[in-house]
């Protein structure tokens, strides 16, 4: 059973390796269906990519190695694609685009294009072992109750990282790196909500609004959801890849604003209301009523000198909250960290001291913020990786 090229994982990145490796391939996944992350993302819709995607919004110990990739193989390639299948999209926000009607469609359309590259896929196939003899790799695998051994020339590790383990995620990648040599970074849970103190803010789940988010220097305008564990929403999500244990989190509950002229303007005109009831028209009722009690609120406007009110603004734009952790790789939409750029070429994805081994999309250390750009990460590395194994036959 000799293929040209293996690739270990059916999802965004090795499908997208598949599609242009060329020559026989095979693409192997324990998942009975191909694109499980694909599937479930966007809420059913698939943010496939995000219109202003620039190496920028990339995290990585080597900021440079995404360029090589993101230049060669960008979002309008992507889209481009998307649009010659047919696929109606739009865009929701900040460049965030959207499948109009489900994330089943870009899955169809990658297996329309493996099938057009005459790549096999082979699913419930669980990976035993993988060596090296000489110049081919072996792996050893077991499919519908059969053992069984494939070699090939080149392998690709496509398996990503360790978010959402129900759906199968391990860290198989990182350990087949290892094996053949290749370094890790420390991994963390990433995109993924901050949990506080059980119960903190249990009265306020649900409740939603706009804010600036910041921690270790890096600033989010985005919404920010409160849940019974703690924080989520966009903004927390994109705080969580920078945020650390034992770092603050500081949140501008009125962005868009003034809050010191707000209230000094409703002191001249409604001096009469109490302080808690100006509060409840610049905040949602719920978070107003919380945050009476917790900053200890009461008088009527009139009532406060100029420096309350200055207080009261410096906290409204700079509340401090200290999160206990995240909710971890079960909710998480993606693996901080991964296998180290400095083995890998930024242009083909291939192991530096290993010829013939591959590495792409989420399993690397290169992670995307939140909006579209960790698939796109995907497809851009994937692409390279092909690409450069397809013309290794030229």
């Amino acid at each position: 059973m000799h293929y040209d090229t293996i690739i270990l994982g059916a999802g965004a990145a090795g499908m997208m390796c598949a599609i242009h490796a060329g020559g026989r391939t095979l693409v192997l996944d324990h998942a009975k269906a191909p694109g499980e992350k694909i599937r479930i993302s966007g809420g059913g819709r698939c943010n496939f990519t995000n219109l202003y995607a620039e190496p920028r919004n990339f995290i990585s110990q080597n900021p440079h190695f995404c360029k090589s990739a993101l230049s060669r193989y960008n979002q309008w390639d992507f889209i481009d694609l998307v649009a010659r299948h047919g696929i109606s999209y739009h865009e929701k926000s900040r460049g965030q685009l959207f499948c109009d009607i489900s994330a089943k469609e870009i899955i169809t359309m990658l297996i329309k294009e493996m099938d057009m590259a005459g790549a096999e896929l082979r699913l419930r196939t669980k990976v035993h072992s993988v060596s090296r003899d000489g110049l081919l790799f072996k792996v050893e695998i077991e499919s519908h109750g059969k053992r069984m051994q494939l070699q090939a020339n080149n392998l690709v590790l496509a398996t990503g990282g360790k978010s959402i383990p129900k759906m199968g995620a391990t860290g198989l990648a990182y350990d087949l790196a290892r094996q053949f040599g290749l370094n890790t970074t420390e991994t963390r849970p990433a995109l993924v909500p901050l949990t506080f103190s059980e119960g903190q803010f249990k009265h306020l789940t649900g409740t939603s609004l706009p804010v600036c988010a910041t921690a270790n220097g890096v600033t989010f305008e985005e919404a920010l959801l409160f849940t019974h564990r703690g924080l989520s929403g966009p903004a927390m999500l994109q705080i969580s890849s920078f945020w650390r244990e034992g770092i603050d989190v500081a949140i501008n509950l009125l962005p868009n604003a003034d809050p010191l002229a707000t209230l000094k303007s409703h002191k001249v005109n409604q001096g009469r209301k109490q302080l808690s009831s100006v509060l409840a028209q610049l905040l949602p009722s719920k978070l107003a009523e919380f945050l009476t009690q917790e900053w200890k609120i009461s008088g009527t406007l009139a009532d406060q000198p100029d420096t309350s009110l200055r207080g009261l603004s410096d906290r409204m734009s700079n509340w401090i909250l200290r999160p206990t952790a995240t909710e971890g790789y079960r909710t998480a939409e993606v693996t901080l960290g991964g296998i180290s750029t400095d083995g890998l070429s930024s242009q083909t994805m291939e192991a530096k001291s290993c010829p013939g081994l591959y590495v792409i999309g989420e399993a690397i250390d290169v992670t995307g913020w939140l909006g579209g750009y960790n698939f796109q990460w995907a497809w851009s590395s994937g692409w390279a990786a092909g690409q450069a194994i397809s013309r290794k036959k030229i």
